[in-house]
């Protein structure tokens, strides 16, 4: 991930594998688009979760997920934004081009990758997922995707806190070989997004509007550089106004961190007093009108996404919800079977 701390995930936030299938599905409605991606995309296992399963490792390498986990565990001890930037990082690699760590690609002399990408460009944890995969190499050569390393790494740096894994990950993905900054771009929701363009977003990944407010709860952990929101507390309209759904008390706490509308080094933990612990928190301070960015706070502007996020207050409906959106999240458009390759480097395709 670069180093600095843009967001440690601002919203998890297009292409079905493979660029004429991708357009052909955003202008369709949802049945239809699953529909066609199984008989166009089918038998090459990148539709949504087509090929995964549980201990896909089991004869090939069963020390695999133990070894993925105990380093994690090790970098989250040294590390506590660890699970903030992991998430982060599988969100903005599941939201272009599947779930492939096509995120993880280093540029080359004559393609600038999704790593490079202005939304991307503070990502950090990049060393953490080299170094698990190196591990793992050791024990496996060439069987282990960057893919699969970094969505089972995701789910465990999240769990240390709990000393338990908190979702299912399913394994089998393999390998994507392209990387597009301008893909990047144009793909990962941006935290000023109002609630219509983020349901697009989220429809066109399969995801649901549960889903869109269930992941937003990732915001619980990590922190934003000021100039992704101060918008809404200088300028929010270009007439030199705030945002007048942001809880006025709130405003100028931020205000105190972020002095100028144009302040790119100041950081502000996303929930305050526990950026560093995963939890509802986020919907608590959301439905007091404390949501950081204008795509939280659009999450209140529509009865039922209000209605959703009132529910994920009581910690154990979020966890639960949360488990399975992250297990929908990790299934999108991922290459199984014979696509894609398994790198024996996560930030360089196979010569």
């Amino acid at each position: 991930m670069a180093t600095g701390r843009l967001i440690r995930n601002y919203n998890l936030s297009h292409a079905i594998q493979g660029s004429d299938c991708g357009e052909v599905l955003i202008h369709l409605n949802m049945k239809m688009r699953v529909l066609l991606c199984v008989l166009l995309l089918g038998f090459l296992g990148v539709c949504h979760g087509g090929g995964l399963r549980k201990n896909f490792y089991k004869n090939s390498c069963p020390q695999a997920e133990d070894i993925i986990k105990s380093k994690t565990q090790q970098h989250v001890l040294a590390n506590p934004d660890l699970p903030a930037d992991l998430l982060r990082m599988h969100f903005h690699d599941c939201f272009v081009r599947g779930c492939d760590a096509s995120v993880l690609l280093n540029s080359t002399a004559t393609n600038t990758a999704e790593r490079d990408a202005i939304p991307n460009l503070t990502l950090a944890g990049f060393e953490v997922i080299d170094d698990i995969k190196s591990e793992v190499e050791a024990k496996c050569p060439k069987t282990v995707s960057c893919a699969d390393i970094l969505t089972l790494a995701t789910r465990d740096a999240v769990s240390v806190q709990f000393n338990k894994s908190m979702w299912e990950v399913l394994t089998g993905r393999r390998d994507g070989t392209v990387s597009k900054s301008s893909e990047a771009l144009a793909d990962i929701p941006r935290p000023s997004f109002n609630i219509t363009v983020l349901k697009q977003r989220f429809a066109i990944k399969g995801l649901t509007l549960q889903d869109l407010v269930v992941l937003s709860g990732a915001h619980t952990i990590g922190d934003a550089h000021c100039i992704l929101f101060s918008n809404r507390l200088y300028n929010f309209t270009g007439k030199g106004d705030q945002d007048p759904s942001l809880d006025a008390t709130y405003a100028e706490f931020l205000k105190t961190k972020c002095k100028s509308p144009s302040d790119s080094t100041t950081t502000v933990e996303m929930d305050p007093d526990s950026s560093t612990k995963f939890n509802s928190d986020y919907y608590t301070n959301l439905l007091q009108n404390k949501g950081l960015f204008q795509s939280d706070a659009a999450l209140l502007t529509q009865k039922k996404s209000a209605d959703i996020a009132k529910k994920l207050v009581d910690k154990k409906i979020f966890f639960s919800e949360f488990a399975q959106s992250m297990k929908r999240l990790g299934a999108i458009e991922v290459l199984t079977g014979s696509a894609g390759e398994i790198r024996n480097k996560c930030w360089v395709v196979n010569s």
